[in-house]
């Protein structure tokens, strides 16, 4: 996988095309997805993440609708994995980090990916930018400056990666293994 920023085919449209677009190419690529509608992103990246092997990621434009995208991918990604526990924090923590990527960072897009590994699972969603979150503690009845403090009480463990352009920050949730 390239770093974020780097060409790779895989998670941008038009994958197989030139090896290395050019600036105008890419500015075609953000253009065309960020005119998709909210279903057709979730068909678009639903085959990317659906394999619990893979490594892709998937991106997404940097704008609102894009977390409810996120959020049925997850349920329905952690639904055909089995982790039916695991879908209502899944589902909100998910949420929590595209609405901070979103909010906080300058990118065009935003990046997911859903990660299993034996005993765990994680949910990683990526920006541009190269500024760590912090977690605070916000006002009582704030409408905002919480979601990093739900990231932090209900995931087994987060954290954030700086990349080469920009970060991953991610959420991991233990699984309960099924002895056969």
């Amino acid at each position: 996988m390239a770093g974020w920023g780097e060409v790779d085919q895989s998670s941008h449209l038009g994958a197989g095309l030139a090896a290395e677009p050019s600036s105008e190419g890419r500015r075609t690529m953000l253009a065309a997805l960020e005119r998709l509608s909210p279903r057709e992103l979730e068909r678009m990246v639903l085959p990317r993440l659906s394999d619990p092997a893979s490594q892709e990621e998937a991106r997404l434009p940097s704008r609102a609708a894009s977390a409810p995208v996120a959020r049925r991918v997850v349920l329905t990604v952690l639904q055909s994995w089995g982790l039916h526990p695991l879908l209502e924090v899944g589902e909100l923590l998910t949420a929590e980090l595209v609405a901070n990527a979103v909010r906080h960072t300058g990118g065009r897009t935003i990046g997911l990916r859903l990660l299993r590994r034996p005993g765990w699972l994680r949910v990683e969603v990526r920006d541009s930018s190269r500024s760590l979150p912090c977690l605070i503690v916000a006002d009582p009845g704030a409408g905002c400056g919480n979601g990093l403090l739900l990231v932090d009480t209900l995931a087994d463990r987060w954290g954030a990666d700086l990349l080469p352009r920009g970060k991953g920050v991610w959420f991991e949730l233990r699984v309960r293994e099924r002895l056969t």
